[in-house]
């Protein structure tokens, strides 16, 4: 079955005083992969841009770049998508084996079909392995273990002992700081996560995007789904990539809407950018509504 999906994300900075000029890098662009079909997106930007411009990044995510010369007060982006999303449950099942065999492709050489695999088995900015991190991890990796049933017991664990906490992280807490403190939001969970499966010689990477924000009768409302979400996606050698989101303690399904992914959060930030002023931010607001349209 295929449900469609209408995403609105708005972003709003209100400055303290006059910007001039501002670099935005924008990804808020749903992909169209396997399962997901992106039928349109369109991007509103005010003040109106002065230069705007559209490429495909390394990761193959959609990025727009735009500048804006005249001096500002505030900035509001809008992107309105609609996407067809299917269940991508099958992958999972596709191929079985224990995950030492997986571990061992990973780190020989690229997948049969991914040859950027094996850059996703690396540390990166805001993801580093320690010892620490592989004493965690290597409770759900035991001998003959196959690699879904590992991944899934640890997103289990990593859900039953860290606390979803809204506000109690920020974008440039590290992944140390969420490991002991044990409650942050989506971001530390992915991290943490990705950490773990590295850690273990898996490729995993970071994936952005969005939730369901109203499920239907009888769903359970998903933490993470009012704002931007982050999961987790593992590469299965001669298979491809199975997503799984240890925030809510389950593998992706129908009600998830993928954006981008990359190494860490740090690839694949809904907006970034550079402004020039003697101010600062003074507020930062972020509103996201993923509604599914009728028929």
């Amino acid at each position: 079955m295929t449900l469609s999906y209408q995403v609105i994300h708005r972003t709003v900075y209100r400055y303290e005083r006059e910007v001039s000029p501002s670099f935005s890098l924008l990804r808020v662009f749903p992909r169209t992969l396997a399962h997901q079909r992106c039928r349109s997106s369109v991007i509103e930007v005010d003040p109106l841009p002065d230069d705007y411009r559209e490429r495909v990044d390394f990761f193959g995510n959609r990025v727009a770049y735009c500048v804006i010369e005249a001096p500002h007060r505030s900035l509001s982006v809008t992107a309105v998508s609609v996407v067809d999303v299917d269940d991508p449950g099958a992958d999972r099942t596709s191929r079985e084996r224990p995950w030492e065999q997986d571990r061992t492709a990973a780190l020989v050489g690229p997948g049969e079909s991914h040859p950027d695999a094996v850059a996703f088995t690396l540390d990166s900015p805001l993801v580093r392995c320690s010892p620490r991190v592989q004493e965690y991890a290597a409770a759900s990796f035991a001998a003959g273990r196959t690699t879904t049933d590992a991944v899934a017991d640890l997103a289990s664990r990593i859900h039953h002992d860290y606390a979803y906490q809204p506000g109690s992280t920020s974008v440039t807490t590290r992944l140390e700081e969420f490991f002991d403190q044990r409650e942050g939001v989506c971001q530390d969970f992915a991290h943490l996560m990705i950490a773990c499966l590295r850690s273990m010689g898996l490729a995993a990477r970071y994936v952005s995007g969005y939730l369901e924000t109203d499920p239907p009768p009888g769903r359970t409302k998903l933490e993470g789904a009012d704002v931007s979400h982050a999961w987790v996606g593992v590469h299965l050698p001669g298979s491809g990539w199975v997503d799984v989101d240890p925030t809510n303690d389950q593998f992706v399904n129908d009600r998830y809407v993928t954006n981008a992914w990359g190494r860490d959060y740090s690839d694949v930030a809904p907006l970034s950018g550079v402004i020039f002023t003697e101010g600062q931010t003074a507020s930062l607001e972020v509103s996201v509504d993923v509604a599914v349209v009728p028929g």
